[in-house]
């Protein structure tokens, strides 16, 4: 919560940024792809809650191998203290409180000749005293902390499953000691997605019911151990339901991110005793709402969702005056408050644009400003291209919304489409790593959010169920077909890249009937309809919802019909797509004698986060040596 009034940071354009940034490194000696396969030289940058220390987490080779670096705030030139231990990927850090730092890093274990990658959870202090504690086992099942519990110094409250038996509990944490005491005891009736009050108070969870295959959410009136079920989310009507938090001032109401009748989501008050709902507090006609934002109070200070980008809507005025204040220093820039003291006296900025991968500044004692540094500062901007956030019209009138890199000089480019994962999310550009490689290398690359993304409204988020491979991948084509419209691309100068689901489509691209690529690029996709369905049935939430809209064209089972070149890439401990689908697809293109290349990444998982530099050289190269030579495009 804020202890102190907050004048407006707009005063801070008449203070010169700090020069006592770390001098950027020579760009010159490195290639472009080498540029961009060299891990982010900062992962993240945290305050503490008294603004006296900063916790870094830098890299300290090309390959991450990431040390957590503590600096005094008052003394920024000083020395750090640097924590990090062998075999500890560190992942990402919080600070528990002014003395206690919580790591997540990951861990690569083998057992009966399978590998794959784990979570662990650590406790360090920030002065670089005395032992790590790993309070828990390596987890699978994922781990995560509920609350700080900002009135008690000593404790935490965590999920995980602390008993091994594959079902959530809630669990009280002595930070200094590693002692826990549990809270809840996950049921098969209520086992996840826990929400404390700003008491402590576990409030919400949920479930998953059988008999009915729903998703059920509870609530337990404050002062009682009762389970009340207060909504069914089905499969059917799939309508969101999220429970953003507790009212503070109401402790017995819940805000609720629904859609209640409409298009988009917004904000409501639910009330667990009259089971009622406020009228909606927050909503845009055009877009969902992202979250509730509240203090570590649990007061209401405001709501956030996704245009063009990431927007802060604040009904907190001190708030509001921060925000303000930071955007005013960078106007050309995506500006955000990562971290804050608690009495903003210590706030650590990150700026964004297409010409700025991430970089991190803290303003101290709302008057100093000091670079801390960028995020890829190998990078040649002079390479970047121009991001757009435009909208084009598919071939039976849908809207859909994109965003659009545009190369250094003149069009007309060799294109690429490169559509998101998901396929239940939506892309949101303000630098992407992949789209500004090709970029650099000369390609017009266009991201669009094709139906069945979500974050745009209902209809838009169901009108891609069972359509894999047929309406979802014309609104694809039909992007590409906007570049050459708009004299941006030629016909003969196409292609398709993708990962996950954007796999799957480069898979499906590969195989058109007059199709308009010259090639496509699958990474870790989807090849096999039946066999992602089956893999579903192990996660209830996914099984009810989205094994249900999954229909269309399974390209394993048409492989005969590929007529272009294509790249297919996956890594083979890839835990969320198996590698089984690119290894049938590509036996199919041997039956068939198809041209094709296959390129596996040794220890890769699914996931960006165990993909290091070795893994994006080999990448990287094979991706843009295709498109430029085998593809022909260049």
């Amino acid at each position: 919560m804020l202890k102190t009034s907050i004048f407006s940071l707009a005063m801070l354009m008449m203070v010169a940024p700090g020069t006592n940034a770390e001098p950027q490194s020579e760009q010159s000696s490195v290639s472009t792809i080498e540029s961009f396969s060299i891990l982010p030289a900062i992962r993240s940058v945290q305050t503490s809650p008294d603004g006296k220390h900063l916790a870094v987490l830098k890299a300290t080779s090309k390959n991450g191998d990431y040390v957590l670096e503590v600096r005094k705030t008052a003394d920024m030139a000083a020395e750090p203290v640097r924590l990090g231990a062998d075999k500890m990927r560190i992942s990402s850090v919080s600070w528990l409180n002014n003395e206690k730092i919580g790591v997540m890093f990951r861990q690569l274990l083998e057992d009966s000749g399978s590998k794959y990658w784990v979570t662990q959870f650590a406790i360090t202090n920030a002065n670089g005293k005395g032992e790590w504690l790993i309070p828990f086992r390596e987890s699978r099942q994922g781990f995560s902390i509920i609350d700080l519990l900002h009135d008690d110094n000593k404790h935490i409250l965590v999920e995980g499953d602390v008993n091994d038996n594959y079902i959530p509990d809630v669990v009280k944490l002595d930070i200094y000691s590693g002692r826990t005491k549990t809270l809840v005891r996950g049921s098969d009736k209520v086992n996840g997605s826990f929400i404390a009050d700003k008491d402590g108070d576990v409030r919400v969870g949920q479930g998953f019911n059988r008999a009915d295959q729903a998703i059920d959410v509870f609530a337990r009136k404050k002062g009682d151990d009762e389970w009340i079920k207060i909504h069914s989310v089905s499969g059917e009507k799939r309508e969101t339901f999220d429970i953003a938090g507790v009212s503070a001032e109401q402790p017995n109401k819940l805000y609720v991110i629904a859609n209640q009748g409409e298009n988009t989501t917004g904000v409501y008050l639910y009330d667990i005793v009259d089971k009622t709902y406020s009228e909606r507090l927050f909503g845009l006609k055009s877009v969902d709402v992202d979250a509730v934002l509240q203090d570590k109070e649990d007061n209401l200070i405001g709501f956030s969702y996704t245009a063009k980008h990431p927007e802060f809507y604040f009904t907190n005025p001190e708030y509001q005056a921060v925000q303000d204040g930071v955007k005013q220093l960078y106007p050309d820039k995506f500006v955000r408050v990562v971290s804050r003291s608690e009495d903003d006296n210590t706030l650590v900025v990150m700026t964004q644009s297409d010409d700025d991968p991430g970089t991190y500044y803290v303003i101290l004692n709302k008057k100093d400003i000091v670079k801390l540094g960028e995020k890829m500062p190998f990078i040649d901007k002079n390479k970047l291209g121009e991001t757009k956030y435009i909208s084009y019209k598919a071939r039976d009138g849908r809207k859909i919304r994109a965003y659009l890199t545009i190369p250094q000089g003149k069009g007309p480019f060799p294109a690429v489409v490169l559509p998101h994962g998901g396929p239940w999310v939506r892309d949101t550009v303000i630098f992407d790593d992949w789209a500004q490689l090709l970029a650099s290398h000369g390609y017009v690359v266009i991201q669009p959010n094709y139906r069945g993304s979500t974050g745009y409204g209902l209809e838009h988020w169901k009108a891609g169920d069972k359509n894999w491979g047929l309406k979802m991948q014309d609104d694809l084509d039909d992007a590409a077909l906007y570049l050459v419209d708009k004299g941006l691309a030629t016909k003969d100068k196409l292609a398709m890249f993708g990962w996950s689901y954007g796999g799957y489509a480069a898979f499906a691209a590969s195989m058109r009937d007059k199709n308009i690529y010259q090639c496509t690029v699958a990474g870790a996709g989807v090849s096999d309809l039946n066999r992602i369905n089956a893999t579903l049935n192990d996660n209830p939430l996914l099984s009810k919802l989205q094994k249900p809209t999954i229909a269309g064209v399974s390209p394993v089972e048409q492989v005969e019909k590929v007529n272009v070149p294509i790249l297919v890439v996956h890594g083979d401990i890839d835990g969320r797509v198996p590698i089984e689908h690119s290894d049938a697809f590509v036996n199919e293109l041997k039956q068939h004698n198809k041209n094709f290349k296959y390129v596996v990444l040794e220890d890769a998982d699914h996931f960006s986060d165990t993909l290091f530099f070795d893994h994006k050289m080999t990448f990287y190269s094979e991706l843009v040596d295709w498109l430029d030579n085998r593809c022909g495009l260049k």
